[in-house]
C-alpha cells in the first residue's frame, strides 16, 4: 500500500497525529456491549486460529524546505526519491511541508512519533534540526540533503550515534559545463547568475558557472562577463528567499537591463518567475538555465526558454537511503554525486539544440571527460 500525504504546517501534522491516536477506539452503549462481546467470544472459540499478523510497512517521510513538495525542484526532485522508493520497495510515502523555518523541528518530531522507519529532510537550513532530532533518537536512520556533518570544535562528532547520511553533490561540476555553455551561446557576451540565499549549496552552483565561462574565455580568446556573483569576494545578487516568483522576473529583469542574455537563478521556484519573463520577451532577449531538475521537462509552460539545466539528481541518493534501510545496510556518513557517478550532470538541449554550434558541443564533450578525469579543475 503506498500513501501519500501531504499536510501544509506542523500544527496540523500533531493534530492529526492526535487524531489517529484515537482513531482505533468506539463508544457503545453498555446495554449492547456484552451480547456482543459474548457472540464475539462465541465466534472465536469456534474459529480456526488466527494466521499471524501481517509486517508493518515501512514508512519514509520527508520534511521539505520552505519551497514545498511541488516547488519544480530539489523539495520535488528529492520527493521522486521517497515515491520511487514506494512504487519499488513497497514503503510507504509521507511528506510533510514546512511553510517556515520554525516547523522544522515540529516536522521531524512529528515523523518521529509517527515511528517513520527513515526520515528525509532536504536542504541546508534543516541541518541544525536534523542533528537535534538524530542525536534525541539514535536508532532512527536519517538522510539530509546539502548537508554533511563533522565534528565540534572539540572534536567530538557532531553526530553522535552514525544515524545520519549526508548527501552533498559537486554541483560546480555540471555549473562549470553550464557556464561554458552559455559563453559560448551568448549574443551579447555577458550573461548573468543569481541565488535565493547566500549559502554553499547555492553559492557553488555560481561559483561553478563564473568559472565555466572563464574557461571557455580562456579557451576561445573571448571576453564573455558574467553578472550577478564574484566568487572571489563571496557577494552577489540573492533574493533572500525560495518562494517569490515576483523576485525571480524582477532579478532576471535587472540582469537584462544590464545586458545579460543568458539567466541561470539558483532559487528554487523563485526561477520560475525567471522563466516566465523569458517567455514574454522571447528566447532572442532572455534564455534561462534551470537548477535542480530539468526544467524544461517540469516546467511545461515556459519550455521554449530553457537552454539546458543543472541536474543534481537527489531522487537517486535519496532511494538509494530509503533502499539501504529496508535491505539493513544502512550507514550514516557522506554521499557525493559528482559527474563520473551521476550525482549530477547537465540536461539536454531540446528546442535549443540547433541553437548549440557542433563545435561549442564537442568542446563540451570533452570538457567533461577532463573534468572526471581531473584534467580540468572547476575551482578556477
Amino acid at each position: 500500500m503506498k500513501t501519500n500525504v501531504k499536510i501544509a504546517a506542523a500544527v496540523f501534522a500533531v493534530a492529526a497525529l492526535g487524531l489517529a491516536g484515537c482513531g482505533g477506539s468506539t463508544t457503545t452503549a453498555e446495554s449492547s456491549a456484552a451480547p456482543a462481546a459474548s457472540a464475539a467470544a462465541s465466534a472465536a472459540a469456534s474459529a480456526p486460529a488466527a494466521s499471524e499478523p501481517a509486517a508493518a510497512v515501512q514508512k519514509a517521510c520527508e520534511v521539505t524546505d520552505v519551497g514545498g513538495v511541488d516547488d519544480k525542484g530539489f523539495n520535488q526532485k528529492a520527493y521522486k526519491g521517497v515515491t520511487d522508493a514506494a512504487d519499488q520497495l513497497g514503503v510507504e510515502a509521507i511528506v510533510l511541508e514546512s511553510q517556515a523555518e520554525t516547523d522544522y523541528a515540529p516536522n521531524i518530531q512529528a515523523f518521529v512519533d509517527q515511528g517513520c522507519s527513515i526520515i528525509v529532510t532536504v536542504g541546508f537550513l534543516l541541518g541544525d534540526a536534523t542533528m537535534t532530532a538524530a542525536n534525541a533518537n539514535p536508532d532512527i536512520p536519517f538522510t539530509i540533503v546539502d548537508y554533511a556533518y563533522g565534528e565540534n570544535e572539540d572534536g567530538t562528532p557532531m553526530i553522535t550515534n552514525n544515524n545520519v547520511l549526508g548527501q552533498i553533490f559537486n554541483t560546480d561540476e555540471a555549473a562549470f559545463l553550464a557556464g561554458y555553455l552559455a559563453a559560448g551561446t551568448t549574443k551579447t557576451g555577458k550573461v548573468g547568475t543569481f541565488g535565493g540565499i547566500n549559502i554553499p549549496p547555492v553559492t557553488i552552483f555560481m561559483d561553478g558557472f563564473y568559472f565555466g565561462v572563464q574557461k571557455y574565455n580562456a579557451d576561445n580568446g573571448t571576453n564573455v562577463e558574467v553578472l550577478g556573483w564574484d566568487p572571489n569576494t563571496q557577494k552577489g545578487l540573492f533574493t533572500e528567499n525560495f518562494e517569490s516568483l515576483a523576485d525571480g522576473r524582477a532579478f532576471a529583469q535587472n540582469l537584462v537591463d544590464e545586458g545579460a542574455d543568458i539567466v541561470m537563478p539558483v532559487a528554487g521556484p523563485v526561477g520560475l518567475g525567471s522563466a516566465a519573463l523569458a517567455t514574454e520577451l522571447g528566447m532572442n532577449k532572455l534564455m534561462i538555465i534551470g537548477v535542480d531538475s530539468d526544467q524544461y521537462e517540469s516546467d511545461p509552460a515556459n519550455q521554449g526558454v530553457y537552454l539546458t539545466s543543472v541536474l543534481k539528481n537527489m531522487d537517486v541518493t535519496t532511494f538509494n537511503a530509503i533502499k539501504a534501510v529496508i535491505d539493513g545496510t544502512f550507514a550514516g556518513g557522506v554521499t557525493v554525486g559528482t559527474l563520473e557517478n551521476g550525482g549530477v550532470g547537465l540536461a539536454p538541449y531540446h528546442d535549443m539544440d540547433s541553437m548549440v554550434s557542433p563545435e561549442l558541443k564537442e568542446q563540451m564533450t570533452a570538457l567533461q571527460v577532463g573534468i572526471i578525469d581531473g584534467s580540468v579543475s572547476v575551482k578556477g
